[in-house]
């Protein structure tokens, strides 16, 4: 057996039976439909065997760009027990992404979402018609094929495939199963690429192997009564890994298959794990900030008592496992009850155990605050080439303000320059076909560079300070590192997106889209005009609102690290133009080119 992904789902349905292992729902308003064990077992048998009806071989590869569904994961593990590799290309990917990914990949199955995601497969297929042997859909509605379309199918034909294989090809697929080797490739995974084109990242068996060990020993507090819900899309690293540990350990997960509508099926499945990016809590954050500012002053007082408590009870004591002084644990159960009780209920947490966040800063003061009200996020670090998590905080003596400790048997180290480096069982072999890269990308004793500064402070904790690439200096030769400016930035509930300029300039300066129903209703109670997004954007009574905002964020920094001057951009900035990458990380040189002539604007007195 290759690893126990080949096998954990059979695995898993004779251990567990009848108990859910998933749940999904299609649309708003819809239903959510439990789906067993031993159903998911033969879902997957049957997906195998269509896999091995399409004449693909052992360590052939196949494309899968959708939202989330179950699809999704039926396909990877039959996949795995073909010995075959799975891409996964998130939903929102623009033709000239797929189309590269697909053909760098060499994938030769595509599997799609919807009618949004079809185009981008049948256009491939038109271009690269030797490439491709099936397009398959999983989704119909309102789907449209191309009439010259002679390569796609509906899932449910795929399915029919599976079920109708005779049984020697159930036979081959148990022989390539346990011809698997711990080094075949399991995931071939692009990078987003924020300054050039994206790198295919090798994932073997062998690395989920070893992340799935390190989390099973480092994770002790998830209990058999927890349900996750799966977030972030499972194109992302975090949540593909974490998937499969879900899957490992038999907890049921929630499918969440629009983000769009994730605050209305948080509040219907409840779960008590979720992965995160920090997008999510600075608008949980926001939310909660502008309903204090609409209570009356005795409310307010009580609220910022409450804060006070939780955060003594939870910082001060239990995260250093130090006994709780019983005055200070009735106070906090009384506002508990009262008022934190309340705030996870309306977020759609009521039952709240952990909730793993990563791929970008958050803020320590909404970290702080979410801790204090008794939501634990676990703050982590990992890339996709690190197979997910590198550190992230351990239960008890966890930091605020680091990513916490490094995960059981993985090295970090710190280059000359400041760059982290890391080794483990978990890292890639290397990138796909890629000898340059690899060559860049690793150390002579077998380190990878991860591309991110940071240190390790005296408790052994990780302190991420800025992606090595991201460091600017300005033209006075001051260091300034955007990230950090942009995540206190997130803190405001008028700024929604940021990205800091800087870069061999005599100061600082920020592109900021605004938070539009936010600085709708400021415009609104001074009498400005906002029904033009524009116009509120360039009128310099805005303009300087916003700025003032972002000085109160700033005034603990030195001067040459604040922002002196903004330009508001009116509308967000594109995953489809290439100013963000799907998991929203700024492209800074698309951006510094796209928004030249209002950068340009923001130093044009400077002599």
């Amino acid at each position: 057996m290759a690893n126990r992904l080949v096998e954990i789902i059979n695995d898993n349905a004779r251990k567990f039976g009848e108990r859910e292992a998933y749940r999904f729902c299609w649309s708003k308003n819809g239903k959510w439909k439990p789906t067993s064990w031993i159903e998911f077992a033969a879902q997957v048998e049957t997906a195998s065997k269509a896999l091995a009806m399409m004449s693909l071989i052992e360590k052939d590869i196949i494309a899968i760009c959708s939202p989330n569904t179950p699809q999704i994961l039926i396909t990877e593990f039959g996949a795995f027990r073909n010995r075959i590799a799975v891409i996964p290309l998130y939903s929102s990917s623009s033709q000239s992404q797929f189309d590269f990914i697909v053909s760098n990949g060499e994938a030769r199955v595509l599997f799609v979402g919807d009618k949004n995601q079809y185009p981008l497969a049948y256009n491939f297929w038109k271009s690269h018609p030797e490439q491709i042997i099936k397009i398959v859909v999983f989704n119909s509605e309102g789907l449209e094929i191309a009439e010259d379309d002679r390569v796609s199918i509906l899932w449910d034909e795929f399915i029919k495939m599976g079920e109708i294989a005779p049984e020697e090809v159930k036979r081959e697929v148990c022989a390539r199963a346990g011809r698997g080797l711990p080094e075949d490739m399991a995931t071939l995974i692009y990078t987003s690429g924020t300054t050039g084109e994206p790198k295919g990242v090798v994932i073997t068996h062998s690395n989920y192997d070893a992340t799935i060990e390190k989390h099973l020993e480092f994770l002790q507090q998830i209990k058999d009564t927890d349900i996750s819900m799966a977030f972030l899309p499972m194109s992302h690293i975090l949540e593909k890994a974490w998937s499969f540990f879900c899957l490992t350990k038999g907890l049921p997960s929630a499918i969440n298959y629009d983000p769009r509508l994730i605050q209305d099926t948080i509040k219907e499945v409840e779960p008590n794990i979720m992965c995160c990016v920090p997008r999510f809590w600075e608008k949980v954050y926001a939310g909660v900030r502008e309903k204090i500012s609409q209570m009356g002053p005795l409310q307010r007082l009580m609220v910022k008592r409450a804060i006070r408590a939780g955060y003594l009870r939870n910082l001060k004591y239990r995260r250093v496992n130090k006994p709780v002084p019983k005055f200070l644990e009735r106070e906090y159960r009384f506002w508990d009850k009262r008022v934190f009780s309340k705030l996870k209920k309306a977020i759609g947490i009521p039952d709240p155990n952990f909730f793993p966040t990563a791929g970008a800063p958050l803020s320590d003061n909404i970290c702080r605050f979410l801790h204090s009200v008794g939501i634990e996020v676990i703050i982590g670090y990992g890339l996709s080439e690190t197979t997910a998590t590198v550190s992230c905080f351990p239960p008890v003596g966890y930091q605020i303000g680091t990513v916490g400790v490094p995960l059981p048997g993985i090295k970090v180290r710190i280059d000359d320059n400041g760059e982290i480096l890391v080794k483990a069982d978990s890292v890639t072999p290397g990138y796909y076909r890629n000898p340059k890269a690899n060559e860049a990308a690793f150390t002579e004793d077998g380190y990878f560079r991860t591309g991110d500064a940071g240190y390790i402070n005296p408790e052994g904790a990780l302190v991420l300070t800025e992606r090595v690439k991201d460091l600017f200096k300005t033209s006075n030769g001051k260091y300034i590192a955007p990230q950090m400016l942009e995540s206190r930035l997130a803190e405001n509930k008028f700024i929604d997106e940021v990205a800091v300029i800087g870069d061999r300039r005599k100061f600082v300066t920020a592109l900021v889209v605004p938070n539009f129903s936010q600085l709708r209703a400021w415009a609104d109670k001074n009498g400005i005009p906002f029904d033009d997004p524009k116009e509120l954007c360039d009128n310099p009574k805005t303009v300087a609102f916003v700025l003032s905002q972002i000085d109160v964020l700033q005034k603990d920094l030195a001067s040459y690290e604040r922002i002196k001057r903004i330009t508001l951009i009116p509308h967000h900035f594109s995953i489809m133009n290439g100013e963000v990458t799907n998991t929203m990380k700024v492209r800074r040189p698309v951006v510094a080119k796209r928004y030249a002539k209002e950068i340009e604007s923001m130093y044009e007195d400077v002599p």
